[in-house]
C-alpha cells in the first residue's frame, strides 16, 4: 500500500492507496455470475459513481429551479429517482449516515448496525469493525472481493475512518477539503483509467448551511456551485477514459441529511433534516420515473419518518451500497440490512 502525501499544507489532505495500475473495471469470470438482481429491471453497468452531496435539502432544487441548478435537474430527468427518500432513522449526521451508505447497515450496533455514532475525526474506535464489534463489509470490500477497482474522493477528514476500515479494498483515496480540487482529482481519475466503483463526497452545501443557515442565500449559492461541479463530473463520466470508449456507467446521487435555517441538522425527527434525494441514472433505466411507482415493496412516506420495522419501507440513503452492487451484477454486502431487496429501475 502506497501513501500519496500532499506536497503543500492547506485545506487539502490527500492520501492515495494504489495497489495496482491495471485493475479490471468490472468483475469477470465465475465471480461475475453471482447476479442477485434481475437484469431486466436492474440494468448492468461496468462502473458506478456515487455522489453524496452533504446537506442537500431537496427543496433547494425547487428553489433554484432549472436555470440555476441545471445539472441537478438534468440528473432528475434522466434518472429513476425520488426527492422524498429518507436518512437513517437514528441520526441525521454526516459520518453515521455515510457509513450506512457504504455498508448497507443501520446505525445501532445492538440491532446489527455499523455502530458509528460519532461525527468527527476521532481515532477511537479506530475502525467501523471495532465500532460494530464484528466484521463489517462494505461496497468497497465486496467490489474488491470480485476483482474490481475502487476509489474514494471525500472532502472531510473524518472519512479517513473508511481508509482504516477497508484499507485493502480501496485502491485510491483522496481527501481534500477544496471541493473544486477534489472534483479535478476525480475527473483526472475518470479520464485516466476504468474503475468499477467510485464514491464522491461534496461538502460545500453543508459547510455553508452550518455557517449561514440551510436554505438561506449563502447555502443556495453553495448548491449552485456544487451543481456546476456536478456538471464537470457528468461530462467526465460521459467521455470516459482518454483514448478509449466510455464504459457503461451509472451515477447514484443522494445526501446524508438535509438541514434547517437554524444552521443545524441534528434533530433527526425534523422533515427538513431526514428528507433526502435518491437518484439512479444508468443506461436502460426508466428516465424520469419515480422509484416508488417502480417498486411496490417500498412506500412513499409522505411527510412521515417510518421506523425500520414498518411493513413497507421508504427508499433510504443506506441503500446506496446494494443498489450499486446490483447495477454491477454483484451480491449484496454480507451482513447488510438496507436495499437487500433489489430496486426495480425499469418500468414494466
Amino acid at each position: 500500500m502506497t501513501s500519496l502525501v500532499p506536497a503543500a499544507a492547506g485545506l487539502a489532505t490527500v492520501l492515495g492507496v494504489l495497489t495496482s495500475l491495471l485493475s479490471p473495471a468490472a468483475p469477470t469470470g465465475p465471480a461475475a455470475q453471482a447476479d442477485w438482481a434481475d437484469p431486466s429491471t436492474t440494468p448492468r453497468v461496468a462502473s458506478v459513481l456515487v455522489v453524496s452531496v452533504d446537506g442537500l435539502n431537496p427543496r433547494a432544487l425547487r428553489r433554484l429551479g432549472r436555470s440555476r441548478a441545471p445539472h441537478l435537474h438534468r440528473l432528475v430527468d434522466e434518472s429513476a429517482g425520488t426527492l422524498n427518500a429518507r436518512t437513517q432513522v437514528e441520526m441525521t449526521l454526516t459520518l453515521p449516515n455515510h457509513t450506512g451508505m457504504v455498508t448497507g447497515r443501520r446505525i445501532s450496533r445492538d440491532l446489527g448496525g455499523h455502530g458509528v455514532t460519532w461525527n468527527d475525526d476521532r481515532r477511537t474506535p479506530s475502525t467501523v469493525q471495532r465500532a460494530a464489534g464484528e466484521r463489517v463489509g462494505s461496497v468497497f470490500s465486496t467490489v474488491a472481493d470480485h476483482g474490481g477497482s475502487t476509489a474514494l474522493f471525500a472532502s472531510k477528514k473524518k472519512f479517513s475512518l473508511w481508509t482504516r476500515s477497508w484499507s485493502d479494498d480501496l485502491d485510491l483515496v483522496v481527501i481534500d477539503g477544496d471541493n473544486r480540487s477534489l472534483v479535478r482529482s476525480l475527473v483526472s481519475d475518470v479520464r485516466s483509467r476504468d474503475r468499477a466503483f467510485r464514491f464522491l463526497h461534496l461538502s460545500a452545501p453543508d459547510v455553508a448551511g452550518h455557517a449561514h443557515g440551510f436554505m438561506r442565500e449563502a447555502y443556495l449559492r453553495a448548491v449552485r456551485s456544487t451543481d456546476r461541479l456536478l456538471g464537470r463530473v457528468l461530462a467526465a463520466v460521459e467521455r470516459g477514459p482518454a483514448g478509449a470508449a466510455a464504459v457503461p456507467t451509472a451515477v447514484v446521487l443522494t445526501a446524508d441529511h438535509g438541514g434547517t435555517p437554524g444552521k443545524g441538522h441534528a434533530e433527526h425527527a425534523r422533515a427538513a433534516n431526514y428528507r433526502v434525494p435518491f437518484l439512479v441514472r444508468a443506461p436502460g433505466v426508466s428516465a424520469g420515473a419515480d422509484l416508488y411507482d417502480l417498486n411496490d415493496d417500498y412506500a412513499d412516506p409522505g411527510h412521515g419518518r417510518p421506523a425500520y420495522d414498518d411493513a413497507r419501507q421508504p427508499i433510504r440513503n443506506g441503500m446506496v451500497a446494494n443498489v450499486s452492487l446490483g447495477l454491477l451484477g454483484l451480491p449484496p454486502v454480507p451482513g447488510s440490512q438496507l436495499g437487500v431487496t433489489p430496486l426495480d429501475l425499469v418500468a414494466p
